[in-house]
């Protein structure tokens, strides 16, 4: 038997149908990210900049430089697991180093070239540039060292443009039990120990997040001064407290140790499959010390110098796109850390400033860049440094000139402009001029 509707009751069916239908639509437009400024960042990686304070190579597991090593068994699974940059050029000293990573540019296009010179507001930051060029797709955050705003401890780093600030405003602590934390645009005075305090913001700031995040950790170890860390941080033995009159190598050794024992610990605190998708990048903003400088490095040639122990410093990348493992002998220099994140959090430029991305060689060998540069402006030296791979040229603002074949004498034994250059010498001091003009015209 066919049953026969009311007209009235098909169009109530029918209202019901397409409002049911309508729905299913629009929550499936939303879901399929239709809007780009809710699209799905799921597989977006983390990226974790992880920097030491005065850590040169020779102090660093891996690398020949130096006999005394610390014990660092995650830095080195880190270093294992993915690619050692062994030609990566910093800045003699931290404050530069960190305003080449964060803006992409020369220290004399910012102003800051020495320990302590301030960037100016106005300069985009890193943090800024990913969240303008991706649909604020990243949480971005600098816990721990800014050292970017002179001796100010009232600046607010978030001023900048990142999400999150927490830290040591100024350069140095005098005391690692006894700082100030700047933290929402205030201070107060910590008794914990500081290495330990960075980590464990990082970690409640990390687990807080809900879409793809950006952090960059600026531990101050093992800046002096040489102390005595948490027995459980380190291999050292029973250290007394430190004085002048003690050799101050096992604390220095000790504050790596400890450092090292704290990024085990923020590891461990990211959830397996965030840590999966996460890249982690490692380096040191400068030349180890000249207190604790070890052999081919001397204290002339160490922190606060163009030479290679002063400037050329680890980098260890791992992780989340990161498919080569081994040595990479690229010519990269720190200002290409500001394009490379960027590219990995997915701005399609890769390059900007003074920076050209070396992603590409997360997955293939190839080259990078030509030349490197790096420079310093202190109270007594105004100097550039400029190589590509085979000469370096340091040039001081007085005239004065060096040159090293830094292929066969990579610890700058022998300056070539002391004898009778050859004619490919000559040709290469002539290249490596006009290139530095090019970059400071």
């Amino acid at each position: 038997m066919i049953q026969i509707l009311d007209p009235r009751s098909i169009s109530l069916e029918m209202k019901k149908y397409w409002y049911l239908l309508s729905c299913i639509l629009f929550f499936y437009a939303c879901d399929s990210g239709s809007d780009p400024d809710n699209s799905d960042n799921s597989n977006l990686p983390n990226i974790l900049l992880i920097i030491a304070d005065d850590m040169g190579k020779d102090a660093t597991s891996g690398f020949t430089e130096g006999t005394i090593k610390p014990n660092t068994p995650h830095l080195d699974q880190l270093k294992n697991d993915g690619l050692t940059f062994t030609n990566f050029w910093a800045n003699p000293t931290c404050s530069p180093t960190r305003a080449s990573i964060i803006t992409g540019k020369y220290g004399y296009r910012t102003g800051v070239k020495w320990a302590g010179d301030e960037l100016d507001s106005s300069e985009e930051i890193l943090h800024q540039y990913i969240t303008s060029n991706t649909n604020d797709a990243y949480a971005t955050a600098l816990v721990g060292k800014w050292h970017l705003s002179g001796e100010t401890t009232t600046i607010n780093p978030e001023s900048f443009g990142m999400d999150y600030y927490a830290g040591l405003a100024r350069g140095a602590t005098q005391d690692y039990y006894m700082w100030q934390l700047s933290e929402d645009g205030t201070t107060s005075l910590q008794n914990d120990y500081i290495t330990e305090s960075f980590t464990d913001l990082s970690i409640n700031w990390v687990n807080q997040q809900s879409k793809p995040w950006f952090l960059w950790l600026a531990y101050n170890a093992p800046h002096t001064p040489f102390h005595v860390p948490p027995a459980d941080m380190h291999f050292q033995g029973d250290l007394p407290e430190y004085t002048d009159d003690l050799d101050p190598m096992p604390y220095y050794m000790a504050a790596i140790e400890a450092m090292d024992f704290q990024i085990g610990r923020l590891l461990d605190a990211i959830p397996a499959d965030q840590l999966e998708n996460t890249l982690i990048l490692f380096m040191g903003d400068n030349g180890t010390p000249n207190q604790v400088a070890q052999f081919p490095f001397d204290s002339n040639k160490a922190k606060g110098t163009l030479y290679q122990g002063g400037i050329n410093v680890p980098l260890f990348v791992s992780g989340a796109g990161v498919e080569r493992k081994g040595e990479d002998s690229n010519l990269i220099i720190s200002t290409d850390l500001f394009s490379t994140i960027a590219e990995v959090a997915g701005v399609e430029e890769n390059s900007t400033n003074d920076s050209q991305s070396f992603q590409s060689l997360f997955s293939n060998s190839g080259s990078n860049r030509p030349y490197q540069y790096s420079e310093m402006n202190s109270e007594t030296r105004d100097q550039w440094s400029i190589s590509n791979g085979l000469y370096k040229l340091i040039v001081n603002a007085n005239g004065n000139q060096e040159m090293y074949n830094v292929s066969s004498d990579p610890y700058e034994n022998v300056d070539l402009l002391l004898g009778q250059l050859t004619t490919e010498e000559e040709s290469s001091k002539l290249e490596l001029e006009k290139e530095l003009d090019n970059i400071r015209d």
